[in-house]
């Protein structure tokens, strides 16, 4: 392939990776049937800092006018989160997962499987709930359930399509740059919503200020981390083939300081608005209830403790799940490879498993900082849910990963231009 269809092919996949981003945002502005305007307006008011408000963050706007792609991509992230953990302690995965391609279309089928059923319960949950919130469905009844939860479940599919469809013809992972997209889309409106309650006197100048520092602090703060690594020096044995000598070469095991990304913060969110949604959306009206959800709201010191903790946990299970030190240090026997002053084996595993649990805690840590430290202003102040941690830490990665695949594609070409140049590539 010459440098000039290569990089035609790389402008054409970015083309075809913005036309299918403005298909999913086109979709957002669509709404569900039977829904009132006027009062999902205020209930969305009202509702801003429960799961509705957070759901609202990853959908991209999309819950605040009750559209098609309500859901979002969720279910289908929460699909694979599941299948990937059921890979790790379940037989009946492993062996798929072992069995390649085979096995790893059989593990995407179960997956969708999974998308369609997750969809099907949240969209029955959206209906009951919609219908529980006086005067905001029009003709409440088993015919709205069943309109709504079809369509929701299709929109999800649909997003689910979508995403594919970018990560096998587009740039970067489609399922993230469709959250990214919905997250940066709704920047705008919350820039000038800060604005706005800066101009009524709402927040002090100041401290629009301050905020904004904060949030490039943080921002400089996720890109340093996440582009840290720890290198862990690998050699390898030299060996003699009649006259001549091969191997003697050393590489580097790169581990990251968070290897499990943006999922921790995600589920330890999701598990603690719950509470508060259930009482905004009036599903229960027990008083003991209630005051057990209070203690949920953000800025509150129990809500702050189980978050950091929840974050730290799934960020060790998720990690535990997804890299297997003793899986490493066996393919690293096999290959010959040792890490020096280390005994190959069970000594090599020990020894990555200590260095990725020191990683581990520092990426925990610092998971918990990004996204606590929003939540004190958001809790204290009417700052739009966009400008969260966890909003500014998908941003901030999906657009790392996504420069990431754009550089690695030119540098490709470049590298065959060089080839070509030498007496190998003639």
């Amino acid at each position: 392939m010459s440098e000039s269809s290569q990089t035609s092919d790389l402008r054409n996949r970015i083309l075809f990776t913005i036309f299918i981003l403005a298909i999913y945002r086109l979709g957002t502005f669509v709404p569900l049937p039977g829904i009132d305007p006027e009062q999902l307006q205020v209930m969305m008011n009202n509702n801003q800092k429960g799961l509705l408000g957070m759901f609202n963050v990853f959908a991209g706007g999309a819950v605040s006018r009750m559209a098609i792609f309500a859901l979002g991509i969720m279910p289908y992230i929460s699909s694979s989160i599941i299948v990937q953990l059921l890979t790790g302690v379940t037989d009946y995965f492993k062996n798929l997962k072992a069995q390649g391609e085979i096995g790893r279309q059989k593990i995407t089928q179960i997956t969708r499987y999974g998308t369609v059923l997750l969809a099907t319960v949240q969209g029955y949950g959206l209906a009951v709930g919609l219908e529980s919130s006086a005067d905001l469905v029009i003709n409440p009844g088993i015919f709205f359930k069943i309109s709504t939860v079809t369509t929701i479940v299709a929109g999800t599919i649909f997003l689910m399509w979508l995403g594919e469809q970018i990560t096998q013809r587009g740039i970067g992972n489609g399922i993230s740059l469709i959250i990214f997209s919905g997250i940066v889309a709704e920047i705008p409106r919350a820039l000038v919503t800060t604005f706005e309650l800066g101009r009524t006197g709402a927040i002090s100048t100041l401290m629009i200020i301050i905020i904004f520092i904060l949030l490039i602090i943080t921002i400089l703060f996720i890109v340093f981390m996440e582009r840290a690594l720890r290198k862990i020096l690998i050699n390898y044995p030299k060996r003699q083939m009649g006259n001549k000598m091969f191997g003697g070469e050393s590489s580097h095991l790169p581990l990251k300081i968070n290897s499990a990304g943006v999922i921790p913060a995600i589920f330890a969110s999701a598990l603690l608005l719950l509470p508060v949604t259930f009482s905004n959306f009036n599903v229960s009206q027990n008083e003991i209830f209630l005051s057990i959800s209070s203690y949920f709201s953000q800025g509150q010191p129990l809500y702050m403790i189980l978050y950091a903790s929840g974050i730290i946990f799934f960020t060790f299970f998720y990690t535990s799940i997804t890299f297997n030190p003793n899986e490493t240090a066996e393919n690293l026997r096999k290959y010959g490879g040792f890490i020096p002053g280390i005994r190959p084996g069970e000594s090599t595993a020990l020894y990555i498993e200590t260095i990725l649990t020191r990683l581990t805690t520092i990426g925990a840590l610092y998971l918990t900082l990004v996204c606590l430290m929003p939540e004190f202003l958001i809790a204290n102040y009417p700052i739009p849910f966009y400008l969260g941690g966890a909003s500014v830490l998908i941003v901030v990665v999906v657009a790392i990963d996504t420069v990431t695949q754009v550089q690695t594609r030119l540098m490709s070409s470049q590298y065959e231009k060089l080839i070509k140049k030498t007496k190998f590539g003639r």
